[in-house]
């Protein structure tokens, strides 16, 4: 039996911070092979809408619907801080159910190869960063949440982040993107979450 295809739909979402409302009526349609950048300064809201995406928090109104399984990249890398990458990559592989190779694959894909017996707590904030990315390749997911994906990492690495989001699309996956960086995703669709910020009658209501 074939698998659905990803989608990645939002309906008149609105999301608060504490009692002040973020942004209200955003709505969007990733079918597969989309990507999307979303834009905006900090504290706009960015990571407070992919949170709500992931499911993690709850909107305010609106709804999320998706199809398809979920990688989530945000601050927080989920690796054990004193084990080696290696072994740390390896806890979350064999819950993901990657086989060696491939794991081996993806760390030398972001260039970890070297680092594999480095404890987590001793790796650069881009180190830490494409170890993150590493896991989210390796999961397989077809509904990809990258929040700040490029924050820490060199120019080369920046490319290369722009190269994985890139294949993923070419495979059919989805890719939501929050970052004030921009990236080089042939096709990707764009919107500013500030477009989205409620007039100040409406932050009083």
């Amino acid at each position: 039996m074939q698998a659905a295809k990803p989608s990645l739909t939002a309906e008149n979402l609105a999301c608060r911070r504490g009692e002040r409302l973020l942004f209200r009526r955003l709505s969007f349609r990733l079918e597969a092979g989309a990507a999307c950048h979303m834009t905006g300064a900090n504290g706009a809201g960015k990571t407070t809408l992919i949170r709500a995406v992931a499911g993690l928090t709850t909107p305010y109104a609106g709804s999320v619907t998706r199809a398809g399984t979920l990688a989530l990249l945000d601050e927080r890398s989920g690796l054990d801080p004193d084990l080696p990458l290696g072994r740390a990559l390896a806890f979350w592989a064999q819950i993901d159910g990657i086989g060696h190779l491939a794991l081996e694959n993806c760390c030398d894909r972001l260039g970890l190869g070297n680092l594999i017996d480095v404890p987590v707590r001793y790796l650069s904030t881009g180190q830490k960063k494409r170890a993150a990315l590493a896991r989210v390749l390796g999961q397989g997911a077809s509904v990809w949440l990258l929040d700040e994906p490029l924050s820490g990492l060199d120019t080369a690495s920046q490319g290369l982040v722009s190269d994985l989001v890139r294949e993923h699309c070419q495979g059919g996956g989805i890719a939501l993107i929050a970052s004030h960086q921009p990236l080089d995703v042939p096709g990707m669709t764009s919107f500013a979450i500030e477009d989205f910020a409620p007039a100040e009658a409406e932050e009083e209501a």
